[in-house]
């Protein structure tokens, strides 16, 4: 009576060709490697500082609801990143003819990918971080408009930072230099209509300053308005009289002009 006899484990382990058991090797160290350089990557931006760098920002709120951090995100990528090579680079070594064409194909891809895709992230946290910079410089001031600079200047920094990360991945230079110059158009020309009592009064100021026709001390008289010049920057003048102290717009004494009284 004939006997099956089961093949042996080390039979079946020769029989595997040495080049898949190196692709294993190559995925197994990559797993390593991916993982060894997202803890010290964490480890590095903790030490910098970049958690309370970018606390409040809305990205970092948005990764805090998620059950994560920005920080953390980052060092994930950058694991994910040198484990996908490790997969492509074994894939490639057990040399299957369409896996080669494949790898031909990503191969100059992935690393560009990996950029735009960190580049866009750091992009939107530097504009979260920007508009909250910006929010709280324009926190006195006065102006209905002020409220669309943070945003705008958000909204400026991920911009910039989208069209960088389509030139990673090579999208046409002359489509982005198109909408670059449209966007600081628009960007120009409706920041010049909401703000031009505001680029105004900045004008006038400067030309003031330069000029200096008074200065802190001087009495003046300004369409009705005469007092002591107790401030001067930019954009307005303070003048005070008696109880009352008058802010007086930069652009408003150089249209209607005053009087210097000695």
């Amino acid at each position: 009576m004939l006997q099956l006899q089961s093949p042996q484990l080390g039979d079946v382990l020769t029989e595997v060709p040495a080049r898949w058991w190196l692709a294993l090797g190559i995925v197994v160290v990559g797993a390593i490697l991916g993982y060894v350089v997202g803890v010290v990557n964490r480890r590095l931006l903790v030490r910098l500082g970049v958690p309370d760098v970018i606390e409040g920002t809305a990205f970092e709120r948005m990764a805090h609801d998620l059950g994560t951090s920005t920080v953390t995100i980052v060092a994930r990528l950058s694991m994910y990143f040198i484990l996908g090579i490790a997969i492509l680079a074994a894939l490639s070594v057990t040399q299957i003819s369409f896996v080669a064409q494949f790898w031909n194909m990503v191969a100059g891809f992935v690393p560009n990918l990996f950029v735009a895709v960190l580049v866009l992230i750091v992009g939107i946290v530097v504009g979260d971080k920007v508009e909250l910079l910006v929010a709280e410089r324009f926190r006195g001031v006065k102006l209905p408009q002020a409220g669309v600079v943070p945003r705008l200047a958000k909204y400026s920094v991920v911009y910039i930072a989208i069209l960088i990360a389509l030139s990673q991945i090579n999208v046409a230079t002359l489509a982005l230099i198109v909408l670059l110059a449209a966007y600081l158009f628009a960007v120009i020309f409706l920041g010049g209509i909401a703000f031009k009592h505001f680029l105004a009064a900045a004008a006038a100021g400067v030309f003031l300053l330069l000029k200096q026709p008074y200065s802190i001390g001087d009495r003046l008289r300004v369409d009705g308005i005469e007092g002591i010049v107790q401030e001067m920057d930019l954009f307005v003048t303070h003048i005070e009289s008696d109880d009352e102290e008058h802010v007086v717009p930069n652009n408003r004494i150089v249209k209607d002009g005053f009087v210097r009284i000695r």
